[in-house]
């Protein structure tokens, strides 16, 4: 599975940007998408994510009713639109694929993530 995220950007504080996430390849083996984010000498971090039956999403605490991860399976792209950004949501955005079709809910958990796209950087100013 080959992940490609775009939409990345610089907007200011209170903005908003729609991430992209278009998955190409053996697709079929993907169960979920999940979307993450690293600081600058920070850990990659849990955003949301998703099934692609849309049968579970979940969110960080911090971007809860801030951001919204939708999916579009004939297109094979995820989608994360981020409304009321806050200079702390600069970061590079990843998107991955998890292959695990047993797990009832879309995973937080980096590790368990088996594809990952390049990143986009989404920087908000103050």
């Amino acid at each position: 599975v080959q992940l490609q995220a775009s939409g990345g950007g610089l907007v200011q504080a209170g903005g908003f940007l729609r991430l992209s996430c278009a998955a190409s390849g053996h697709t079929f083996s993907s169960t979920a998408m999940g979307w993450f984010r690293q600081a600058p000498g920070k850990e990659r971090e849990f955003v949301a994510a998703i099934k692609w039956s849309g049968a579970n999403i979940e969110y960080a605490r911090s971007v809860k009713g801030r951001f919204t991860i939708s999916s579009d399976n004939a297109k094979n792209t995820v989608y994360l639109q981020m409304n009321s950004l806050k200079p702390e949501d600069t970061a590079v955005y990843f998107c991955a694929a998890d292959k695990v079709p047993w797990r009832p809910v879309a995973s937080s958990t980096v590790s368990d993530y088996d594809y990952w796209g390049q990143g986009t950087l989404v920087t908000v100013s103050s």
